[in-house]
Order: structure tokens, then C-alpha cells, then sequence
């Protein structure tokens, strides 16, 4: 009865130390809600959407301004005599002072302006191209953060599951020791065996467990990593379920990695569209009502204005020229790099493709070993049942069969990152 409670509560221990099963999608989506590139962008868009709503009310608006000047232009006149100080002169013929036909006296002014662009739709076509240029560059900058996540966490997710696994074939080897132990005891007492050979036969299952701690200790820290690459703030090792990942077909078409230099290239010849508006002809409306005068004040100088301003950039040393030279230079350096990137793309997947089938030639061979290994593992147990060969050989073959399923286990592993290293290409 007692034994039977012990189970239970080692049991519900178990239950307890590993939280709910997690697979490779929940960590991804975790990682997309945790990550500061991806809300970076979206709070990027938002201020492009923002700039775009102020360009527009720059260029449509008007600007209502309240403004005021004064100007004092005093003189020392000596027309009369004595010489008198006049603040606002109405005339004179020998003074010290401004000239009076540039200041008239002075200058007081207290007016509200209105300033009205009249091309703005013309004008406004540029930012608005720039502006989808902008969204578009964020949005890609999203789905290749995405892309990202998804070759990282997956590489860390099968570093998880690597360790998982060793602890999974350092189990089995655990169960076959006991198995072979529980004979072997029999065997002592019947003096079949020695006792130096139970021992022998004890302490590779001690080196077994030794083996299988560090591996556990290596899934606690790999799953740590994993977390913390997601963003999740849990202590309790998750037990996270096994994944067999398959290489994508190769695209049909071209590959999202080179939208961004698509973008780049658009950006520059958007920020050149808006470098020119300069060059096209600017006309406003301005209007202003209320006091301006350049005598001393007085009330009967209150009244209002009206006109059109216009301007037209006909010549400032090319400076246009240059800057359409250096748009192209730009996308020239874009255009080379996204062919460089090509080759290296094609260069990897060719070298990871090789690498898969280097690894399919060599699992083929082990999984033979492997089956071989099972059939001399039985013959060995039924030897070793009844005194016919030595524990020290089937010590070593416990330890070869161990060798080769961790060999096995690191190829399917390996396997694994290469073909989630190809996907990421393969995009």
C-alpha cells in the first residue's frame, strides 16, 4: 500500500514539474506578440500615416497668423530752432537720422494674415506616393521580422529537442539496465556471476544517470534560451512535443528577400519626386485686414490687402541634375547588392541540399548499424541470462549501442537545422 502511494505522489510530482505540452507554432506566436521590431513598425506606420495627414494640412491649409511690428526711427531736425527730438518726423530738410525715405517715419503694424497654397494637389502627389512607399517598407520589414523569428526559434526549438530526446534514449538505457540488473542479482546469489560484476554492471547505470543529468540540465537551459527569445516569463520547463520539419518547394517566383531592395529603390526615387518640387512653380493667395501705417498712429489707418504670390525655380547651378546623379548612383549600389545577395542565396541552399543528402548516405548506414545493434543486444541478454559470456562485453556493448543512438539521434538533429536553415532561404 505504501508503494502504491509513494507512485502516486511521484506521479503528481512529475505532473507538476513540467507545465502543459507546447509545440513549435505557440512559440512562434508568442515571439510575434513579444517582439519590439515588429510593434516598432506598426508605431512606424502610424507615424508615416500621421506625417501624411500633416504634409496634407501644410500644403491644403491655410495659415492664419496674428503679427505686429512697430519701428521707432527717430531724428534730431534742425530746420527750427532750437533743434527739436521728432519720434515721427512729417519733414525735414537737415536732420540727423535714417534716411526718412526708407524708414517714412517709422513702421506700426497689427494686422491678422491668411496664407493660401493653390497648387496643392500637384504638390501633395509626391508625399502620397512617398507615404505608400513608407507603409509598404514598414510592412515588409514585419513579415521578414516574422521570417526571422521563425529560422531562430526554430533552430533553438530543435536545440530543445535534441536535449529531450538524449534524455529520452538515456531513459531506455536506464529501463535495459535495471532489466539486466534484476537478472544479474539472481545470478550473483546462484553464483552464476560475481559480485564484481554486479558492481561493474551498478556503475554504468550510475554513469548513465550522470549522462542523463547533464542532458536535462542542457533542456532547462536551451528551453530558458527559447524563452527568452519569445518573451515568455516562465520558470516551469515546458514539455514541448516533437516536430519532423520537411523542406518547402523551391519559389516560383521571386523571392521576398528581394521586395526590400524593390522598395529601397522606389524610396529613393520618391524622396527625388519630393527634391523636386522645388523646381515646379509655387503659387499662393495671401490676405491681411487691420493696421498699418508709418506716421505717428492714428485711428484712420485700419484696412485690409490682397494678392497672389508667385515663384519658379528656373536656375540654381544644376543642383537638380546632380541630385538625379545621385539617385542613380543609389539605386545602382541597390541593383548590386541584390544581385550579390542572389548568388549567396543560391550558394547556401546548394551547400545545405548537399549537406541533406551527405546526411541521408550516413543515417541509412546507422539505422542498419542500429538494427544490427538490436539483434546483438537480444542474443547478448539471453547469453548474459545464463553465464555465457562476460558482463564486461556486454558493458561495452551497452556503451556502443548508447555511442551510436546518440549519433543517430545528433544526424536526425542536424538534419533537422539544415532543413529549417533551407526554408529560411528558400523564401
Amino acid at each position: 500500500m505504501n508503494k502504491l502511494v509513494l507512485l502516486i505522489l511521484l506521479f503528481l510530482f512529475a505532473g507538476l514539474t513540467f507545465s502543459q505540452q507546447r509545440d513549435l507554432n505557440f512559440y512562434l506566436e508568442q515571439a510575434k506578440k513579444t517582439s519590439p521590431l515588429i510593434n516598432k513598425n506598426k508605431n512606424d506606420t502610424k507615424i508615416v500615416n500621421l506625417d501624411m495627414q500633416q504634409t496634407e494640412r501644410i500644403l491644403k491649409s491655410p495659415v492664419i497668423s496674428l503679427e505686429s511690428n512697430l519701428l521707432f526711427a527717430p531724428i534730431i531736425a534742425y530746420d527750427k530752432s532750437p533743434s527739436t527730438f521728432d519720434v515721427a518726423s512729417d519733414g525735414s530738410n537737415s536732420y540727423t537720422g535714417y534716411d526718412l525715405g526708407i524708414t517714412n517715419g517709422g513702421q506700426y503694424q497689427a494686422y491678422v494674415s491668411l496664407k493660401q497654397p493653390l497648387l496643392a494637389k500637384m504638390n501633395l502627389k509626391p508625399y502620397s506616393y512617398k507615404s505608400d512607399i513608407s507603409r509598404k517598407q514598414n510592412d515588409n520589414s514585419t513579415t521578414m521580422t516574422i521570417h526571422e523569428m521563425e529560422q531562430l526559434v526554430g533552430y533553438q526549438y530543435i536545440l530543445c529537442l535534441k536535449s529531450k530526446l538524449q534524455i529520452k534514449n538515456g531513459g531506455i538505457i536506464l529501463k535495459q539496465l535495471d532489466d539486466q540488473l534484476n537478472i544479474m542479482h539472481k545470478l550473483v546469489e546462484n553464483a552464476v556471476y560475481k559480485q564484481s560484476d554486479l558492481m561493474l554492471l551498478e556503475i554504468e547505470k550510475q554513469n548513465v544517470q550522470v549522462t542523463n543529468k547533464s542532458f536535462e540540465d542542457d533542456y532547462k537551459a536551451n528551453l530558458f534560451d527559447l524563452n527568452l527569445l519569445c518573451g515568455i516569463k516562465d520558470s516551469v520547463p515546458a514539455d514541448i512535443k516533437e516536430i519532423k520539419l520537411s523542406i518547402l518547394p523551391d519559389k516560383t517566383t521571386e523571392s521576398n528577400f528581394l521586395m526590400s531592395y524593390k522598395l529601397d529603390s522606389l524610396g529613393i526615387l520618391a524622396d527625388q519626386s519630393i527634391g523636386e518640387l522645388k523646381y515646379k512653380p509655387q503659387l499662393n493667395a495671401f490676405a491681411n485686414a487691420g493696421y498699418n501705417a508709418t506716421g505717428i498712429p492714428t485711428f484712420d489707418r485700419f484696412g485690409f490687402s490682397f494678392g497672389l504670390n508667385f515663384s519658379w525655380t528656373l536656375y540654381d547651378g544644376n543642383q537638380r541634375k546632380l541630385e538625379r546623379e545621385k539617385s542613380t548612383v543609389n539605386i545602382s549600389t541597390l541593383q548590386f547588392e541584390k544581385e550579390h545577395f542572389k548568388t549567396q542565396r543560391e550558394i547556401n541552399k546548394d551547400k545545405i541540399r548537399s549537406q541533406l543528402k551527405s546526411l541521408d548516405e550516413r543515417g541509412i548506414i546507422l539505422e542498419n548499424q542500429l538494427n544490427q545493434y538490436d539483434k546483438l543486444y537480444k542474443v547478448y541478454s539471453d547469453e548474459l541470462s545464463h553465464g555465457l559470456i562476460s558482463v564486461m562485453d556486454f558493458k561495452n556493448l551497452l556503451k556502443d549501442i548508447t555511442s551510436k543512438k546518440q549519433d543517430f539521434l545528433l544526424l536526425n538533429m542536424e538534419k533537422q537545422l539544415l532543413v529549417n536553415s533551407f526554408n529560411y532561404w528558400n523564401y
